[in-house]
């Protein structure tokens, strides 16, 4: 008789807590499953077409509308023109000139040394983070920090590294287990800038006065400050910190840029180790060349005297939703930037709320 080992594979994964609750949800109430929903047709200021109706789409993370920019499909055009679809290798090999003039814009834009192009803020993460640490160091994450972070966690565990963890973005316990987490060379004590369940922003100066105390290095995910928080977009880290020192920054190439890809920023001397440490830096497939166009005309909006206006119109918008919310007495959770959580108790009340704003 022929097991069906996927079969098997199948049932048992089923029975995982998360499928369950999943699967449990999506036969009693279907309708509220958003991962299950085809989006038809785009339209002008956030309409999208479902299910045959036009409604407003107040999930997207096009948080300036650039998606919608002649001047970005313009680059596009141009880069698809000169490049073709795609790099013909790995940055292993080679690079198009477009990659390293988009990582030029970016520094210059960031006020940093240098900046590595990843394919998404999931592989910047999944490849930065075991590429900055050896056995000789530890690993400290925050435990509310994006779940790619958590990833990159149990990849650096899986090379026998030590690591740990820290509540509520909190500099004392920060201190305490840095300290528990003696001997070590370094520490990388990884965030994210804006806690990208709640929005609420991290106290990126507190955090770092203990991480410098303590022989670590700042390594923040801003993948939801990026473009829209701080002098000309450039996020959570300069506008807390006033410099890079000490610290490592990651950004989206795809929310507020709404092009493709995630950008590093560090010192100019940790770009060799972290080129050949990266596994997803070197094996992934790159940016495709006319997105990297894209990002470089998109460096060139956020500094010109465009850029004011565009955030103006994403807080106007900001302001006016949270206003309503609390005029209906719902209470919110941070709100900076372009997240706020809205707490509306338990898991039942929560569906029922999701089934009222899903009209």
């Amino acid at each position: 008789m022929t097991l069906d080992l996927l079969d098997r594979m199948a049932d048992s994964l089923e029975h995982s807590p998360l499928v369950r609750f999943y699967e449990s949800g999506l036969c009693s109430r279907p309708e509220l499953f958003l991962k299950l929903l085809t989006m038809e047709a785009v339209g002008p200021d956030r309409q999208v077409k479902l299910n045959g109706r036009w409604v407003i789409n107040f999930g997207s993370d096009s948080f300036l509308g650039l998606d919608q920019d002649p001047r970005v499909h313009e680059a596009i055009r141009r880069g698809l023109e000169r490049w073709g679809t795609h790099n013909g290798t790995s940055r292993a090999f080679s690079s198009v000139a477009a990659n390293f003039e988009a990582e030029r814009k970016l520094a210059s834009w960031l006020k940093a040394e240098t900046t590595l192009i990843y394919p998404s803020v999931t592989l910047a993460n999944h490849g930065a983070l075991p590429a900055l640490v050896t056995h000789h160091d530890v690993l400290v994450v925050q435990r509310e920090a994006h779940h790619t972070i958590h990833e990159a966690m149990c990849l650096v565990q899986g090379h026998g590294i030590k690591t740990a963890t820290f509540d509520n973005s909190d500099p004392d316990e920060l201190t305490r287990v840095l300290k528990e987490s003696r001997p070590y060379r370094h520490a990388v004590v990884a965030v994210d800038g804006i806690e990208s369940m709640t929005g609420v922003v991290t106290p990126l100066a507190a955090l770092r006065f203990v991480a410098e105390a303590h022989d670590a290095v700042l390594y923040v995910d801003d993948a939801h400050g990026t473009g829209i928080l701080g002098e000309r977009g450039r996020g959570t880290v300069l506008d807390a910190l006033g410099d890079y020192r000490n610290t490592l920054v990651v950004g989206s190439l795809s929310k507020a840029f709404s092009c493709f890809g995630a950008f590093l920023a560090s010192p100019a001397r940790l770009r060799i180790p972290l080129e050949v440490r990266s596994g997803p830096f070197i094996f992934g497939g790159p940016v495709p060349p006319p997105y990297l166009e894209a990002v470089s005309t998109v460096v060139d909006i956020l500094n010109s005297e465009e850029y004011e206006p565009l955030r103006k119109r994403l807080t106007d918008n900001m302001t006016q939703f949270l206003a309503g919310a609390r005029r209906l007495g719902l209470t919110i959770l941070g709100g900076s930037g372009t997240v706020a959580s809205i707490a509306v108790g338990p898991e039942e009340g929560t569906l029922r709320e999701i089934g009222r704003a899903h009209v």
